[in-house]
């Protein structure tokens, strides 16, 4: 079986973003994702189940973000 858990590498660290049910010592494969950096939700005082909702809200507005030419408001 094998279980996926979203991380964040850092400073030669990978830090886990939930807690896998393992209690033993176990082998992993760790695949970078392209991206520019990440937002930390919790750093901003915005938990799970608000994230959600702002997903769920602004989820018309994701393909227009997702286009080549939105790339220069990253930078800002």
């Amino acid at each position: 079986m094998l279980t996926a858990v979203e991380g964040v590498y850092k400073n030669g660290e990978v830090e886990l973003l939930e807690t896998p049910d393992y209690t033993e010592a176990t082998r992993v494969v760790v695949t970078f994702l392209p991206g520019r950096g990440i937002v930390n939700l919790r750093d901003r005082g915005i938990d799970r189940e608000e994230a959600a909702q702002l997903r769920w809200r602004l989820r018309s507005m994701a393909e227009d973000w997702e286009r080549p030419e939105m790339e220069v408001y990253d930078e800002l």
